[in-house]
């Protein structure tokens, strides 16, 4: 099974750097090899895409932490 990691994050998200840390860190505690990426995008593109939050993770396109939270800041 391949495994791809999508994060999206506002434009002026500070959370990138301790994101790639963390992401990095539990893939190799966990020996899984997986695509990951990084997104900046606006407001608007973010609504478009239905993200409640920045950052925003999807594995595999699922929301790890979907809530009912409004906004993309």
């Amino acid at each position: 099974m391949s495994i791809k990691i999508d994060c999206y994050m506002s434009k002026t998200c500070a959370s990138e750097e301790p994101l790639r840390e963390n992401i990095n860190r539990a893939l190799g505690e966990l020996g899984i090899e997986a695509e990951v990426n990084f997104y900046r995008i606006t407001e608007d593109e973010a609504k478009d895409l239905g993200l409640r939050g920045s950052p925003s993770v999807l594995i595999n396109g699922q929301d790890i932490q979907p809530a009912s939270v409004e906004g993309f800041s």
